[in-house]
Formats: structure tokens, C-alpha cells, sequence
């Protein structure tokens, strides 16, 4: 253990930024073990030192932390500098650089980005949206999609569109059996809506397959792990994809949010063209 961090996370909001920015940190360094302590909603001096009491009784302990309020995260940087414990603020260098570049003051107000405004009830509409709308479901209202992606089983659809409807965009998944498991009403009119096509290697999606069919203790289903037989449906998929002409993306190496990042990309493009 003498060789592991001891990171501490401290947030005067919910952590989250601070929880994706450590993950892109620390997908920097190979061989790094870590040890996570996380403190959300930290907005007085007393929170503030008994947490440092726990880090300086720790080895190798490291501070992150975004709090917006000067006045705390200086006290913050400096109880910890006399600490002799490493200590970095993550979004104030930022904030002040933005202001000066604005002419305008920052607001400095904690969980800023969950304020209920428009953007945020947008967002909760397209979570509700997307739930509704998964794996071919209520394809009544299909139209009412920013995204629809279509794919195979088992190529992320699901989690793909609840990152996406994380991000605002209503997204309807459609799994894909045949053409004529398509929706009529997509088939008649292609660019209906975004439409973004899911695909992955054949070998890949035998692996997936196999263990969400053991997960589920089931044994039956031959057809569906069988390679052959998913090789044709990826090649049949494609087909499908190329006759309608819908982007499609390989997710067999991606991410969700590496798939996401791609669909957003080409959901730009389609609504420039058809403005």
C-alpha cells in the first residue's frame, strides 16, 4: 500500500466534473495504483480540515479539487501547502482566464451546471424520451427523434442512447433482425430523422453474445452466438445501411462515449444539411 495514492477528490457541488477529469487523468499513466476518497457539496473551512486530517495521515496523499468559491479554495490551498501535501485546482486558473477573456465576472456559484433551467428540462425530456423509445419501442412517434440508431443485438444501442440522451438528444434504437424488421415509416422516408447505423466484427460480437447468454443462463439459442450466422447479419446490416444510406459506425474498438462522440459529429452534419 505504500506505493498507492491516496487521491481526494473534493467538490463544493456534486463531483462529477471532478470525477470524469481524474478518469482522463489517470488514463495518462499505465501503472499507477490509486486509492479514491471523494467529498461532494464541501463549501466551509471546518469540512475542509477535517478532511485534511484524514490526508496527512495518509501516505502519498494528492488533492484535486473544483471549488468555485475564491475565498475557500485558497484556504483549501493554503492549509494544504502547509500540510506539505499536493493540491491543485482544477477549473480556477480556467474560470479566471475565461473572465478575463469575457469581461465579465464569473458568478462563482456551486452546482452552476444543474441550475433547472431550459437546457436541464430539455435533457430530463430526452432521458424520459429515450427510455421510452428503447430496443423498437413506441415507433408510433419515431419521427420525434434527433438520433435513431439501428443496429444487430448487442452492438450498444442501449447505453449509446442513454449517453446520448444525456447530452440532450432525443434517440430512438432500433434493433436490427432484417430489413423488414424496419420500421415501415423509416423505410419510406430515410432521413427521417438522424439515422446512425451500428456495426462491429463478427469475432467480437460472439464473445458479447456468449456471455449475455450465460449471464441469463441460457442455452437454446444457437443461432444467435453461431459465427456464421452472425457474419451474415453484419453483412446483411451493412447492406441495409448502404441501401438507405445511413453512416454507420464500427463500435467493435469504441467506447460508448468514443461511439457518442462520432454520432454527435454526424447528427451536426445532418442538421446543417437540412436547414
Amino acid at each position: 500500500m505504500s506505493n498507492t495514492y491516496q487521491i481526494y477528490l473534493i467538490s463544493d457541488s456534486t463531483g462529477e466534473t471532478l470525477d470524469r477529469i481524474f478518469l482522463a487523468l489517470k488514463a495518462q499513466f499505465n501503472n499507477i495504483k490509486y486509492k479514491i476518497h471523494s467529498y461532494s457539496f464541501t463549501r466551509t473551512e471546518n469540512q475542509i480540515l477535517k478532511i485534511l486530517e484524514d490526508a496527512k495521515e495518509n501516505k502519498n496523499s494528492i488533492i484535486l479539487y473544483t471549488i468555485v468559491d475564491n475565498n475557500l479554495g485558497s484556504f483549501l490551498k493554503n492549509s494544504s501547502d502547509k500540510k506539505k501535501i499536493p493540491c491543485f485546482s482544477v477549473l480556477g486558473n480556467l474560470i479566471l482566464n475565461f473572465s478575463k477573456i469575457l469581461n465579465q465576472k464569473a458568478s462563482h456559484q456551486p452546482s452552476g451546471q444543474h441550475v433547472l433551467n431550459d437546457e436541464y428540462y430539455e435533457r430530463i425530456e430526452a432521458i424520459q424520451f429515450t427510455m421510452n423509445h428503447d430496443d423498437g419501442n413506441s415507433i408510433n412517434d419515431i419521427e420525434n427523434s434527433d438520433i435513431i440508431l439501428i443496429g444487430v443485438s448487442r452492438t450498444s444501442k442501449t447505453p449509446t442512447s442513454i449517453y446520448l440522451a444525456n447530452r440532450g438528444l432525443k434517440t430512438s434504437n432500433i434493433p436490427l433482425v432484417n430489413e423488414n424488421s424496419l420500421p415501415k415509416i423509416l423505410k419510406d422516408n430515410p432521413k427521417l430523422a438522424c439515422v446512425v447505423g451500428l456495426n462491429t466484427e463478427a469475432e467480437r460480437l460472439v464473445d458479447v453474445r456468449k456471455n449475455r447468454m450465460n449471464s441469463l443462463k441460457e442455452t437454446e439459442n444457437k443461432t444467435y452466438t453461431e459465427i456464421e450466422n452472425i457474419r451474415k447479419e453484419i453483412l446483411n446490416a451493412k447492406k441495409t445501411f448502404k441501401k438507405y444510406g445511413w453512416p454507420s459506425i464500427d463500435v467493435t474498438r469504441k467506447s460508448v462515449e468514443e461511439t457518442a462522440a462520432s454520432i454527435i459529429k454526424i447528427h451536426e452534419i445532418y442538421k446543417d444539411n437540412v436547414k
